[in-house]
């Protein structure tokens, strides 16, 4: 059976809301990470099959088949494809599973999987303004419920026995681990520079040094007064995209390439939508089932922050080792640009896995809708 392999993978870096990636239409911030992929392999863009590529609000400026337009905007021929997909906080995780899926399958042999979000350009919910997002037959399944993520957050964290006081200190943690891993460079490999104006924009904009658990304890709750969510333990609002270039192990030598990274198994599972955010836990089991391996086999696992009671939950019920969870920080340190999270992760889990030599890594995403990904590589 053929394998799919990733060659490299790369990321602008995070903007804040309203900072400084809001200005960039999104299908041009898409090309700077397609133009930085090629410059690095020295792959032709002739020779790619298809732009796989992640985007969740699909209206406004990223409305017209944002993975499509991205290569256009890149200058790449036009006989290159592009499709855009949408599987909610997922979207790029799914683009890096169907590119790889294809792959093996024999249908492609090289493509270019990724995603974007413009946060700051398409508020997140922009696609709800009009018409009817759940139809009636839904609603009344599920008496009219509104399917609030941030409620959802609030049930977890009831239903884990979550308190506020550990949820701020995960979170407070989050900042000081991607701080750490900022300064000591952990990231530099696959973020690439982004021109302003005249200024090399380097770094995630959201990280806020120094974050305690007694500073975030004054934040307002967000969603029940009595409640324990608020914006210090929720990811940030953000603009961002990654990209990745996944081919066979055979197409890698033949272009003379050395892949990084083989996709070992991906599964993807339905949860209950109310609650909305527990679909990781069931998506790992469903991968490690696949993969034959167990959790301990993993050596660091990417859940991404949504909200600091979706890893949490997700840790107590794994029983996975805490020391090996979110390592770098995560999206509530540095942001959560929607639909180029997923493809965010990998790169940060291949930035852990490189530095301490580990062989497997697990990454999983909570999704609008209850559903997640789940993906396991294999360092090569």
């Amino acid at each position: 059976m053929r394998d799919a392999v990733i060659v490299d993978a790369v990321r602008t870096p995070i903007g804040k809301r309203n900072g400084t990636l809001s200005g960039i239409h999104p299908q041009d911030l898409s090309a700077r990470v397609l133009t930085a992929l090629v410059e690095r392999t020295g792959v032709d863009p002739a020779d790619v099959d298809d732009v796989v590529w992640g985007c969740v609000s699909q209206v406004g400026d990223q409305s017209s088949n944002v993975g499509r337009f991205a290569a256009l905007a890149a200058g790449w021929p036009e006989h290159v494809p592009g499709q855009t997909i949408n599987r909610a906080c997922g979207s790029s995780q799914q683009a890096v599973d169907s590119a790889a899926h294809a792959v093996m399958a024999g249908q492609y042999d090289v493509v270019v999987a990724g995603g974007v979000e413009s946060m700051s350009r398409v508020p997140l919910g922009s696609a709800r303004q009009t018409g009817q997002p759940y139809g009636p037959a839904v609603t009344e399944r599920y008496d009219g419920f509104a399917f609030n993520q941030g409620i959802g957050a609030e049930l977890i964290a009831e239903r884990w026995g979550l308190s506020r006081q550990r949820l701020d200190e995960y979170s407070a943690a989050s900042h000081a681990r991607a701080a750490e891993a900022i300064d000591r460079g952990l990231f530099d490999d696959h973020i690439i520079p982004i021109d302003v104006e005249g200024t090399k924009f380097t770094a995630d904009e959201g990280l806020r040094r120094g974050t305690t658990p007694e500073k975030l304890s004054g934040l307002k709750t967000a969603f029940k007064e009595d409640g324990v969510i608020h914006a210090g333990n929720s990811s940030q609002i953000s603009d961002g995209a990654a990209a990745l270039l996944i081919t066979t192990s055979e197409r890698a030598r033949e272009l003379g390439l050395t892949p990084i990274a083989r996709y070992h198994s991906g599964a993807v599972s339905g949860a209950d939508p109310i609650t909305m955010l527990t679909g990781p836990i069931p998506a790992t089991r469903k991968v490690l089932r696949r993969s034959g391996l167990s959790i301990e086999d993993i050596g660091t696992y990417e859940v991404n922050e949504a909200f600091a009671p979706v890893p949490l939950a997700w840790l107590a019920d794994t029983g996975a080792d805490p020391e090996r969870l979110n390592p770098l920080g995560g999206a509530i340190a540095v942001g959560h640009p929607l639909g180029g999270s997923g493809a965010i992760l990998m790169t940060r889990l291949l930035a852990r896995m490189r530095e301490k030599d580990l062989r497997y890594g697990l990454q999983t995403m909570c999704e609008g809708g209850g559903t997640a990904n789940a993906t396991i590589i294999e360092r090569l």
